[in-house]
C-alpha cells in the first residue's frame, strides 16, 4: 500500500474532457487521464458506481481519500474488539477518540437510512483494486495531524463553536434517503453549504476541506499512471479540479502536514488559574478577613467537587465515580498537569469495566443517543466529558464567590 510515487514535473494545467455522470468526471493532466469520482460516503449508489466504474476503466492505479489509519480501520470490521479504554485514558487520547466518535456518530445515523456503513465506498474502491490487482494509492492526510492543526488554529471561541456542533450533532436526528444524497451531492448544493461552513468557521473549513483538497491532489499526481480513479468525497471535488490547474509544491505540503504547536495563551492558561486561586488566598490571608479563608476554600470545594460530581451524575457514572469527581475537581483545578476527568474516567473504567458486547456494539450504539449511555465504553467518553465540563463551570463559578469572601 502506498501514498505516493515517483514525484514528476507537473505543470500543465488540467482540463475537464467530459462528464459521465454527475459523480464521475474526466480529467486529463500532463497527459494522463485522471477519473475524478464524487462520493456519498453513506451512499449505496456510491458503492455500486465506484466499484463498476474501476472494473469498467482498469485503471493503472486507484486513489482513495483515505490514510492509513482509517483504511486499517475500514478494514478491520472487529476493531472496537481491541480496544483498550484503559491505555486510551492513560494516555490522554479520550477527546481525540470523542471527537472521532461524534463525527462517525452523525454519518452512522445518516447510514442507518440507506443501509450503508460510513466510508463503506471508500473500502469497496481499495477492495475492488486488491482483486483486480491494481495499485492502491491512499492520498488523505493523517486524521489526527487534520483534527489538531483545525484545533490548534481555531481561535476559542470558535473552537467552543465547534465542540457544541460536534456534541450536538450527537444527538440531532439525521435521515437521508438516496434521492437527497444524490442531489447532496451535486456541486452547487456542496459549494453553498461550504461557503457556509467557512463563514462560521473559517480556520476550520480551510483545515479540513480546503488543505485536504490541495493534499490530496498532490499525492493523486504523485501516484497517477496513465489512467487513474480517484475516489473522493463529493465536497472535495471542486476544489480537487480547481487546484489541478496550479498544483501545490512539495514544500507547501510539507508544511500542511505539520502540527501547529499550541499557542502561549493555550500554555499558560492552565497555570493562570491556580496562580489566580493562590494570589486571592494570599491576599486574603494579608490584607483581608481571615476567619473569612476557611468559607472561601469550602466555597472552592463546592462548586469544583458539585459541578463536576453532577457531571458524572448525568453521564450515569458509577458511584465511586461521582465521588472522585467532587474529591478530585477542587485539586485538579489547581493542577495543570491532570485534569478531573482523567480522573473519573479512569475510577469508571476500572469500576465498571467495558463487556465484550460493549466493545463488538460500540459502532451501533454511537448511532442512538441511548447507547451512548447504554454502552460502557462510551459512558466512560461522557463521563470525561461532563464532569470535565462541570469541573470548568464551577471554577468559573467559584471566582466569584472568592471574590466576594476574600
Amino acid at each position: 500500500m502506498s501514498q505516493s510515487s515517483t514525484p514528476q514535473d507537473l505543470e500543465t494545467s488540467a482540463i475537464v474532457e467530459a462528464v459521465e455522470s454527475s459523480d464521475i468526471h474526466r480529467l486529463v493532466y500532463n497527459g494522463k487521464e485522471i477519473i475524478l469520482i464524487g462520493t456519498a460516503h453513506i451512499s449505496r449508489e456510491s458503492v455500486a458506481t465506484v466499484t463498476r466504474a474501476i472494473e469498467q476503466e482498469q485503471p493503472d492505479c486507484v486513489c482513495v481519500e483515505l490514510d492509513e489509519q482509517r483504511y486499517q480501520t475500514l478494514k478491520d470490521r472487529n476493531r472496537w474488539e481491541k480496544l483498550n479504554i484503559l491505555q486510551v485514558v492513560k494516555s490522554g487520547q479520550v477527546p481525540f477518540l470523542m471527537a472521532n466518535l461524534a463525527l462517525a456518530s452523525f454519518q452512522k445515523r445518516m447510514g442507518l437510512h440507506t443501509g450503508v456503513k460510513p466510508g463503506e465506498e471508500l473500502a469497496a474502491a481499495a477492495q475492488t483494486a486488491e482483486d483486480l490487482d491494481i495499485r492502491v494509492a491512499l492520498v488523505d492526510r493523517n486524521i489526527r495531524t487534520t483534527l489538531l492543526r483545525a484545533w490548534r488554529k481555531t481561535g476559542f471561541w470558535k473552537k467552543m463553536n465547534l465542540v457544541a456542533t460536534l456534541f450536538a450533532g450527537m444527538f440531532e436526528k439525521q435521515e437521508l434517503n438516496e434521492e437527497e444524497l444524490s442531489q447532496l451531492r451535486q456541486t452547487d448544493s456542496l459549494s453553498s453549504m461550504l461557503e457556509e461552513m467557512g463563514d462560521i468557521l473559517p480556520a476550520a473549513k480551510t483545515i479540513l476541506v480546503d488543505e485536504r483538497d490541495a493534499w490530496m491532489t498532490y499525492h493523486i499526481l504523485q501516484a497517477a499512471g496513465e489512467k487513474t480513479v480517484a475516489v473522493v468525497g463529493a465536497a472535495h471535488v471542486p476544489g480537487i479540479t480547481r487546484c489541478l490547474d496550479a498544483p501545490p509544491d512539495a514544500e507547501t505540503i510539507a508544511d500542511m502536514g505539520i502540527i501547529p504547536p499550541k499557542s502561549t495563551l493555550s500554555k499558560c492558561i492552565p497555570w493562570i488559574v491556580p496562580a489566580i486561586v493562590a494570589l486571592l488566598f494570599v491576599v486574603g490571608f494579608f490584607f483581608g478577613d481571615r476567619s473569612r479563608l476557611l468559607d472561601a476554600a469550602t466555597a472552592w470545594v463546592l462548586a469544583n467537587g458539585t459541578l463536576s460530581a453532577l457531571g458524572a451524575l448525568l453521564a450515569m457514572g458509577h458511584p465511586l465515580t461521582i465521588l472522585s469527581a467532587f474529591v478530585a475537581a477542587p485539586l485538579t483545578s489547581l493542577n495543570p498537569t491532570i485534569g478531573a476527568g482523567f480522573v473519573t474516567a479512569l475510577v469508571q473504567a476500572m469500576k465498571v469495566p467495558p463487556t465484550v458486547r460493549d466493545m463488538e456494539q460500540v459502532s451501533d450504539d454511537i448511532a442512538h443517543l441511548s447507547g451512548w449511555w447504554r454502552n460502557r465504553v462510551t459512558r466512560v467518553l461522557l463521563v470525561f466529558f461532563l464532569s470535565s465540563l462541570g469541573s470548568t463551570i464551577g471554577t468559573f463559578v467559584a471566582f466569584g464567590w472568592l471574590k466576594d469572601l476574600i
